[in-house]
């Protein structure tokens, strides 16, 4: 898995990268090895906006495309939030690789037993 943090209007601290690459480190063991994620952390400008410690991530795996966006009050919230809404939606893709997968399979078996019959 290659692991890129960057910052957007902000220097990211070498705490808050090593804290970001152990949080996600996590999905390492859901993806394969060719997976890339790429983060950015940013803090809006806006003083009307309260959450403004911004958590992106883009996820590419082989066939897929993965995007994710937290905001808090602070910025290990935003991290802790984000790679959990990503693990959610990596369980949720090897889920319906999984089912189709099923299905494949008993159409297959179904075509066999109908060639068997004939």
């Amino acid at each position: 898995m290659e692991l890129h943090v960057k910052g957007k209007n902000l220097e990211v601290s070498d705490a808050i990268r090593s804290y970001a690459e152990r949080k996600l480190s996590k999905l390492d063991k859901q993806v394969s090895k060719l997976a890339r994620i790429e983060v950015e952390l940013a803090v809006e400008k806006n003083p009307s906006i309260s959450e403004n410690q911004v958590a992106e991530a883009t996820v590419w795996l082989k066939g897929h495309t993965l995007r994710a966006r937290e905001a808090t009050r602070d910025m290990k919230a935003s991290i802790d939030e984000l790679t959990e809404k990503l693990l959610r939606q990596i369980k949720d893709e090897r889920d319906r690789k999984a089912t189709k997968r099923k299905i494949d399979k008993h159409a297959l078996d179904a075509a066999d037993a109908a060639a068997l019959d004939s």
